[in-house]
């Protein structure tokens, strides 16, 4: 296995992306609603109190727990963007340079919104 370190670079943003994906973007809360719910609770101070409950047993169980670990999913995104990458290369380059692209804007916004929240 030989990738380069452009090639590197790239999945490694991807895996980025496509785990905060998974795990946190709104657009996927469909995707986790089964195996996970997210309970707000507000303190006696009125912070807000965000956790997440894992429903289920056995492998819902399992998928809750691993929704619920944003790096035990990103384990696994690597593992399927980088296996998919050496099977269909094709398509996957494509895929990857999208995510690797957003997940390269996301952290710029960050870091922008950080440096200007002064």
């Amino acid at each position: 296995m030989n990738l380069s370190v452009f090639e590197f670079l790239l999945l490694a943003l991807a895996t980025f992306r496509l785990t905060r994906l998974i795990v946190f973007d709104k657009i996927t809360a469909f995707l986790r609603s089964p195996f996970i719910e997210e309970v707000e609770e507000v303190e006696e101070d009125g912070t807000v109190v965000a956790y997440i409950e894992v429903k289920g047993n056995g492998i819902k169980k399992w998928i809750g727990e691993l929704l619920s670990c944003y790096w035990c999913t990103g384990v696994w995104c690597a593992v399927l963007l980088l296996g998919l990458y050496y099977v269909w290369p094709t398509v996957m380059e494509f895929v990857i340079i999208v995510l690797a692209i957003t997940g390269a804007a996301g952290f710029l916004e960050s870091v922008v919104n950080r440096l200007t929240d002064f």
